[in-house]
Formats: C-alpha cells, sequence, structure tokens
C-alpha cells in the first residue's frame, strides 16, 4: 500500500526542482535529481564530483545533508495533501561513514515516522559501489496553508 497521499510522478518532481518561482534552486545547484518513487520510499542521486567537493578532495558533508533533507523533504510533503499543508525541515542529523570522490550518491529515504503534525525520515546515502557513505534522520514539521 503507497504512503504517497497522491500519484506523484518524477516529473512532478523535475518541475518542482526549479522552485515555486521558477527561479532555480539548490537542487538544481547541487545536481540532486528524484530518480525514483516507491511505495513508502523515495530515491534520489546526486554527482560526486568537484562541484560539491570540499578542499580535501571528499564530498562535502553538507552536501550529504543536502541531498539527504532534499529528498526527505520531497517525501515528506508527498504524503500530506499539499493543497491544505506543505512540509519544512524541521531537525536534521548526519553521521558520515565513509568518504566520496567521484560517482554518483543515492540517497534512499523512508518514513519512521507519518503523524498529524510531523514526520521522521531515515535516510541512507551511498556511493557508486553501494557502500554506506552517511546515514541521516530528518524530522519534517506539517504546517497548514
Amino acid at each position: 500500500m503507497s504512503i504517497w497521499f497522491n500519484d506523484f510522478t518524477l516529473e512532478d518532481c523535475a518541475r518542482l526542482d526549479a522552485g515555486m518561482q521558477g527561479k532555480g534552486t539548490l537542487m538544481q545547484t547541487l545536481g540532486i535529481k528524484i530518480t525514483e518513487i516507491g511505495n513508502d520510499y523515495m530515491v534520489a542521486t546526486m554527482p560526486a564530483n568537484p562541484s560539491v567537493h570540499n578542499p580535501l578532495g571528499i564530498v562535502h558533508g553538507g552536501a550529504n545533508v543536502a541531498l539527504a533533507e532534499t529528498v526527505a523533504s520531497y517525501a515528506a510533503n508527498f504524503v500530506v495533501d499539499f493543497t491544505r499543508y506543505y512540509c519544512v525541515g524541521q531537525e536534521i542529523n548526519a553521521n558520515h561513514l565513509k568518504a566520496s570522490r567521484n560517482g554518483e550518491l543515492t540517497a534512499i529515504a523512508k518514513p519512521v515516522h507519518l503523524g498529524k503534525r510531523s514526520s521522521v525520515w531515515e535516510i541512507l546515502i551511498r556511493n557508486s559501489a553501494g557502500e554506506l557513505c552517511c546515514i541521516s534522520r530528518m524530522t519534517a514539521a506539517v504546517v497548514e496553508r
């Protein structure tokens, strides 16, 4: 059974990537793309190239967090009636487990809790070799419009 409020598509996500005003977003800047919507999970990718590296030549921890918050925020907004509510990140944490230098990072967000006023998401980020690089958890506040 699907957790999503409506049937959202990857095309819907791509349109949102341009922002509500159509002026661009951090997702476009970092190359983050939603690539899969399952019944109870969402997947996003981000290139692990020099544009997201820190001075040591590895993916910046903040880029991992941006990837995690992006996929969890999209997911959080897709489980609510978006005409009545929207979700914003309230808290996020991340444990960086393995450095990444190249390839593509893949983040999978799954719900831990879906409540009336908040949701909690676990996000696992893996490198191109399938190795776990970062584990994150985000709490989203559900805000009435």
